[in-house]
């Protein structure tokens, strides 16, 4: 009888010894994101990743996929606000550093929220690392290798082109504000990816468009983005502008119009962006 107690009290104590074992032992339960992204690129690799159920507010370049329209619009990273971020009660901001205004950084830190910042710029290789930073903060680092792998077999597609074109990028928001691309824009480094040349040189970001600098850069192709063309429809659109119609481009009305975000936000479909353009640039040849 004394054998069966010291027994039963041995199986006793084994079973509270590796019950208390397997708490200690068990992932303790994350709690749940509440993410706020400051960039369309960012935005397309949380949908890509599939993680946009987290999603509780973006900015006004997320415009892809279009569930990105059910989702509380901030504004522009620039003008946007702590308060109004805030008011979403996120736990985390995603951002990249070019374009965070250090003092908004400074005071959701003071408000206790995790600021997520990446690096980028303007390159292939840029957008695939920041794939797999976004992907292994999100436990999705498979998912992110599989969006790496289409980049590059969507590049595959891109051909050599026999001449290389000149082309001018011109950001339209109406004809009132027009501007061109200068060498370190994205707009001129996507130009090149796909083939073709920035016709406008000697200037790193953008700078207003002239007449006398169209004709001077007299490219053979000119590229804006489909919102960008449609802006100009009530000015008689872009072979109306003043020096267009003596260019090239102008005189062979030679125009290319892409999605915004596609054409410039370096994310998941930079491949498809990259042969996209360079289709049509053969097209035009």
């Amino acid at each position: 009888m004394r054998n069966l107690v010291f027994i039963t009290v041995l199986v006793g104590l084994f079973t509270s010894s590796c019950g208390d074992e397997i708490k200690k032992t068990q992932p303790k339960e994350e709690t749940v994101k509440r993410l706020v992204s400051l960039n369309g690129t960012i935005t397309e690799v949380l949908f890509a990743l599939n993680v946009d159920s987290e999603l509780i507010a973006v900015d006004v370049t997320s415009t892809y996929p279009a569930a990105t329209q059910k989702i509380t619009n901030l504004g522009h990273v620039r003008g946007v606000t702590a308060e109004s971020i805030l008011s979403k009660k996120p736990t985390h901001v995603l951002a990249f550093e070019d374009e965070l205004n250090p003092k908004l950084k400074q005071q959701l830190e003071k408000a206790k929220i995790n600021v997520i910042v990446f690096k980028r710029d303007f390159s292939v290789e840029s957008t695939k690392t920041v794939i797999t930073q976004i992907g292994k903060w999100v436990n999705k680092e498979t998912a992110a290798k599989t969006l790496i792998r289409q980049i590059d077999q969507d590049i595959k597609a891109v051909t050599q082109l026999t001449t290389s074109p000149r082309v001018l990028f011109v950001y339209a928001r109406g004809a009132g504000t027009m501007m061109v691309a200068g060498d370190n824009t994205q707009m001129a480094k996507m130009i090149r990816l796909a083939g073709g040349q920035n016709a406008t040189t000697g200037f790193d970001d953008f700078k207003p468009l002239t007449a006398e600098a169209v004709v001077a850069a007299n490219p053979d192709i000119i590229l804006l983005f489909d919102s960008g063309k449609s802006s100009l429809n009530d000015a008689g659109g872009i072979l109306a502008i003043p020096g267009i119609n003596m260019t090239i481009a102008g005189k062979n009305k030679a125009i290319i119009s892409m999605d915004g975000q596609l054409l410039s936000g370096f994310g998941p479909r930079v491949g498809t962006a990259i042969a996209q353009l360079n289709s049509e640039f053969n097209q035009l040849k």
